[in-house]
């Protein structure tokens, strides 16, 4: 890899920043961070981020990356030893069923804003049915494919790290039934790369996000959760 600059600008709660710390931490890259407020950018921001969104890969202080996934996949192509399979059908299936975290995430955020009961348990049974089909497609462990972790681990790590947190203050049932998805979950729990991924107080910073949406789960939170 040439001896390349890297610096990453992020937001403290975003899975999506965390999946590019992920492979960084992994890769043994070294990089230095940067987080900013996305209620309030900086100019600066504005002019690197097309998208208006984080994580951003600046490199060499000449050319920005946006894009998790983009983020990803450079970072693995620059650096010795491939976290995607070998076989060009298995790495596609792969990165199927990354967008398919993708799009729990998008559950994840639908879930936290819901307004009623109703919409909220509705919400719940479509995540459950989501880990579902991931449950069908799990063959072997620690993690997705294996004893190897790959790519497709940095996706979910940060989308378990969710229920991490909503498990001090509320019982979903998301994982009941479903052991290798629970098995998976527990051991990218204790990957190094993913406890890095985060500031310490990110579950205090999470749960503060969580009463300030004001949705139905907010009313979970006393004030003794933290």
């Amino acid at each position: 890899m040439d001896q390349a600059v890297f610096h990453l600008v992020s937001h403290v709660l975003c899975p999506y920043v965390q999946r590019s710390i992920i492979v960084l931490q992994e890769k043994a890259i070294p990089y230095t961070r940067t987080d900013i407020d996305l209620y309030n950018t900086p100019e600066w921001f504005k002019r690197i981020s097309p998208m208006g969104k984080v994580p951003v890969l600046q490199i060499n202080e000449s050319r920005a990356l946006f894009e998790s996934a983009v983020i990803c996949e450079y970072l693995n192509d620059i650096t010795p030893g491939s976290l995607h399979p070998i076989d060009f059908l298995e790495k596609a299936y792969h990165r199927a069923w990354m967008e398919f975290g993708s799009g729990i995430l998008d559950s994840i955020g639908a879930l936290y804003t819901a307004e009623n009961k109703a919409s909220f348990d509705n919400r719940c049974i479509k995540i459950q049915a989501k880990f579902q089909q991931v449950e069908n497609e799990i063959n072997s462990a620690p993690y997705f494919s294996g004893d190897r972790f790959q790519l497709i681990d940095a996706v979910y790590g940060p989308i378990f790290r969710y229920f991490d947190v909503f498990d001090r203050f509320t019982d979903l049932a998301i994982f009941q039934n479903l052991p290798k998805v629970s098995a998976w979950r527990q051991a990218l729990q204790q990957r190094v790369s993913v406890q890095c991924a985060v500031v310490p107080e990110y579950p205090q910073l999470l749960l503060q996000f969580l009463r300030e949406r004001n949705g139905y789960m907010s009313g979970f939170l006393s004030s003794d959760v933290a």
